[in-house]
Order: C-alpha cells, then sequence, then structure tokens
C-alpha cells in the first residue's frame, strides 16, 4: 500500500558538501524556518553514496561549493537525483549556471555585460594584444567553471601587469575556458549588488562590500554585507531575466548580481541559480519567503 504523503510531513534534503567553512552561517535561518514548519530536514553532502535520494519529497541544492573542479560529476549527479525525487533547481539549470557561458546567452538575449573576450580552452592568446584592441587600462581574468572567485586576478595594462596576465592565461587554458572582461573599478568603492528573487518575485536586496583596495565580495576574503533597496526598473528587469528559465517558469531562487560600469550604469556581473548565498542571515522574512514556495511546489507536485 502506498503511503499517504498527506499524513506525514514533508521529507526535504538539503544537498550541501563534506567540508563546509565554519563561517558559514547563512543557511541558519532556513533551516529553522523549514523546521518551523515540521518539515523533516536532512543535511547531506552531494556526493555521499549512502544517501538514497528517493526517499526524500525534495532536495534543495544550496552549499555544493566544492563541484567546481568536478562540474562533469555535479552535473551528472543532479541527473540522477531529480530522476528521483523533486530538486530546486532543477538538473538542466544545474547544467546550464554551472559555466559561465550562460552569460552569453543572456546578452544575446539582451542583458548588458562588462565588456567581455571570450577564451575557448587550448586557445593561444596574446593578452596584451587583446587590452591594446580593447583599449582596456585594467583586466580582470577569470574561469568559465569556478566559485569564490577560483583563479580570478585583476591586472593592469601595463607591462609588469600584462606579463603576469599572459602567465596566468598560458597556465590555465590549456585545461579549462576562460573570460578576460574589463575592469570595473567601482566594485572596489561601492561592491556588487544582489537581487535575490524567490519564485519569480522580488525578495531582498543586498550589498556585498569588500576590503580596502581588494575586489572580491565573498565572505572568504572579509567582505561584508548590508541590505539594499533596488530601483523598481531594476527589479523589472531581474525577474524578466529570470522569468523563462525553469522549462517556462522561473527558478526557485535565483541571485541577480550587479556592478556599475564605468558610466554609472548597472551591468549583469553573474546570475546564480545553483548555489548562491542568499544572504538570509538575521533575515528569517525571507527564508519564510523560500520554505513557503518550496512547499508550495512539493504540494502542487503531490509530494507533501
Amino acid at each position: 500500500m502506498h503511503e499517504d504523503r498527506r499524513s506525514r510531513a514533508a521529507r526535504v534534503v538539503i544537498a550541501s558538501c563534506r567540508a563546509l567553512p565554519g563561517w558559514e552561517v547563512d543557511d541558519r535561518a532556513l533551516y529553522a524556518a523549514l523546521e518551523g514548519r515540521g518539515v523533516a530536514l536532512t543535511i547531506a553532502a552531494w556526493d555521499d553514496e549512502a544517501i538514497d535520494w528517493a526517499r526524500f519529497d525534495g532536495c534543495l541544492i544550496r552549499t555544493t561549493w566544492d563541484y567546481s573542479g568536478r562540474r562533469e560529476e555535479f552535473c551528472r549527479w543532479a541527473a540522477a537525483v531529480e530522476a528521483q525525487t523533486r530538486l530546486f533547481n532543477s538538473a538542466g539549470l544545474v547544467r546550464w549556471n554551472t559555466h559561465k557561458r550562460y552569460l552569453r546567452d543572456l546578452e544575446a538575449a539582451g542583458a548588458t555585460l562588462a565588456p567581455t573576450r571570450w577564451l575557448a580552452r587550448a586557445d593561444v592568446v596574446d593578452v596584451a594584444a587583446v587590452m591594446a584592441a580593447e583599449g582596456w587600462p585594467q583586466g580582470l581574468i577569470k574561469p568559465l567553471v569556478g566559485a569564490s572567485s577560483r583563479e580570478t586576478i585583476r591586472f593592469d595594462a601595463d607591462a609588469a601587469g600584462l606579463r603576469a596576465a599572459q602567465a596566468h592565461v598560458d597556465r590555465l587554458l590549456p585545461g579549462e575556458d576562460l573570460a578576460i572582461q574589463r575592469y570595473l573599478p567601482s566594485v572596489e568603492r561601492e561592491g556588487e549588488f544582489s537581487i535575490i528573487l524567490i519564485d519569480g518575485g522580488f525578495s531582498h536586496g543586498v550589498r556585498k562590500i569588500p576590503v580596502a583596495g581588494d575586489f572580491r565580495v565573498q565572505d572568504d576574503f572579509g567582505a561584508r554585507d548590508e541590505p539594499w533597496s533596488p530601483p523598481a526598473a531594476l527589479i523589472a528587469e531581474a525577474s524578466a531575466m529570470v522569468a523563462t528559465l525553469e522549462g517556462g517558469g522561473p527558478p526557485l531562487y535565483a541571485r541577480v548580481d550587479l556592478l556599475r560600469d564605468d558610466a554609472g550604469r548597472f551591468v549583469l556581473n553573474e546570475l546564480e541559480v545553483v548555489e548562491p548565498s542568499l544572504f538570509f542571515r538575521g533575515r528569517a522574512a525571507p527564508a519564510e519567503r523560500l520554505v513557503d514556495a518550496l512547499l508550495r511546489r512539493l504540494a502542487a507536485a503531490g509530494a507533501a
């Protein structure tokens, strides 16, 4: 006889990683919100082979921060889990969003990015020639698969900077795709701005501010964050950007990251729909919004 899921608590598993940093507290409000609704909550490393994902009503990808060196394995895991239970966000989005070529898709759809040269694995690239052709005074090199500023460097278009940048490209490009971008120094003055969307609707905004002289806005590097109220026009643009990503509808959660360019305009830096920090720390209401949206989706699927 089949179990009547309406008569028991929803079973939800949070996909995390084996070596979660001790400073990570962002999702504690989420855990509390889930447990406050009577959800039977499990937290498991995504690559834990002992986990029977099928016994859960849904799997919520959160802090799977060690996937970048194992992207193909991670994408296969997502597809396998999705075949057994509801996965948020979907396996298709996992594959699309874990390689930054997705930014080219969004640019083709009308998003404005920082000026970028895309470098394919095994290309031969003269960094000095790129910088001269573009007229960029500073550059940023980053891998197209990565997290927390892995192998990302800022450099000046002077002799020393170009030598360092060329050495960086020569070391990495044989094994992975890269991007060279015009460096936007506004990140040092005012940081990166994030719009968090839940079920396609605006939840909250955050400004992430690096330590003095740095460009990295992650907690790992001492950055801080504060609430930010985005203009209505930016919220509308962000909502439109994610409106049809998940099989014709919005993903359960998304974070749209923006920087200001040299003219003061906001440009898209990242669109994160796999494992972004959603900045729930000290913010119970956004965590409750995510739980509401998750339980609605599980109920609609007959899973809760």
